[in-house]
């Protein structure tokens, strides 16, 4: 299994690609009037990390079908009440496949209830928060992926970055590790996924890595 992988040593940056989106819907110039230019960057773990998370918040996706749209429920796992906060985003990517342009909106309970009728994939996850990474422990079928990924305020920060000690792979521009193609993984593909990085999910098998 080849070294942890960081694809900044090669050609163009996700960072520059980001700035290469473009909204194909958005009228000549307006493309980033309401929508932002994601700075993001996402790694594969073998495992969540050791210790105590600063935050957890368990996230119920929804990619609605035929469309860019993702529609969001997130319970606030140590809050008093389990608050509950609901998104609707859309995602452009750029020209790479890696995070290019995101819109969102922030909807109160019965407007995302008006939207739960409309067709959808959807998967469940746990985002722990180690600071600075938020680590995604995937379940249902994707059970066995763990994620994580970072945010940044500015490009400099974003190529800036190091690979975290525990990744096994940077991922940013693999677009078999976006929401909207992981939501259709069965657990048999999730775990074919897993295995081109080393990592052992079958369901008979014990956790593994191999580097």
């Amino acid at each position: 299994m080849p070294s942890p992988v960081d694809p900044r040593g090669h050609g163009e940056s996700a960072s520059s690609e980001a700035h290469r989106a473009n909204h194909p819907d958005a009228p000549t110039g307006k493309a980033r009037k309401y929508a932002l230019v994601e700075r993001e960057r996402r790694f594969l773990l073998a495992e969540s990390p050791v210790g105590v998370p600063t935050h957890q918040v368990l996230i119920e996706d929804r990619y609605l079908r035929g469309t860019r749209l993702r529609l969001r429920r997130m319970t606030n796992l140590e809050e008093p009440g389990f608050r509950l906060t609901y998104k609707l985003t859309q995602k452009i990517p750029s020209v790479s496949g890696a995070p290019g342009l995101i819109t969102t909106l922030y909807l109160s309970a019965d407007e995302y209830t008006a939207l739960l009728g409309i067709p959808a994939e959807a998967l469940r996850k746990i985002r722990s928060s180690f600071p600075p990474l938020g680590v995604d422990v995937f379940e249902g079928p994707l059970r066995g992926l763990v994620l994580a990924e970072a945010e940044f305020e500015t490009a400099r920060d974003e190529a800036n970055f190091h690979l975290p000690a525990q990744a096994v792979a940077e991922v940013t521009a693999d677009v078999r590790f976006t929401g909207g193609r992981l939501v259709t993984l069965t657990a048999v593909e999730t775990a074919d996924l897993l295995s081109t990085f080393g990592i052992d999910r079958r369901p008979d098998a014990a956790v593994s890595w191999r580097p």
